[in-house]
């Protein structure tokens, strides 16, 4: 039996591009110094990878699964700064594939400011940048 996709329907890749289209995607450096202009960096990784890898200082742990309930303006569910729809969120993964479709998510919500970290956690610890052990 051959497995044909179904009509419509798109392969990884091909969401992928389609939402890094969308975004204005981020370099570690970029990321940082958005961060200390109050930019929010959000870490959607599960804590194992945290655990394994470190984290970024001041970094917002919201992971994936809960990620637009929490930062979308309209939602009971929401974070406390989650109050606005040109709040700046920058969100990152461990090597920047996950968090391009988790941003594409967060404009979906309305969040035009949301993007991510090219090259994610990764990126940023193999620039030098600040990084901690997950306490």
């Amino acid at each position: 039996m051959v497995n044909v996709p179904p009509p419509g329907s798109r392969g990884i890749d091909e969401v992928l591009t389609a939402a890094r289209r969308r975004l204005r995607r981020v370099s570690a450096a970029q990321a940082l110094a958005a961060q200390r202009d109050g930019a929010i960096l959000v870490d959607i990784r599960p804590v194992a990878q945290r655990t394994e890898h470190g984290e970024i200082p001041g970094a917002l742990v919201v992971e994936r699964n809960v990620l637009e309930w929490r930062f979308d303006p309209r939602c009971e569910a929401r974070l406390p700064m989650a109050n606005s729809y040109d709040l700046e969120v920058i969100v990152f993964c461990q090597e920047g594939y996950t968090s391009s479709l988790a941003a594409s998510a967060l404009l979906d919500l309305g969040l035009q400011r949301a993007t991510d970290l090219t090259g994610g956690f990764a990126a940023w610890k193999a620039d030098g940048l600040p990084t901690a052990a997950v306490s």
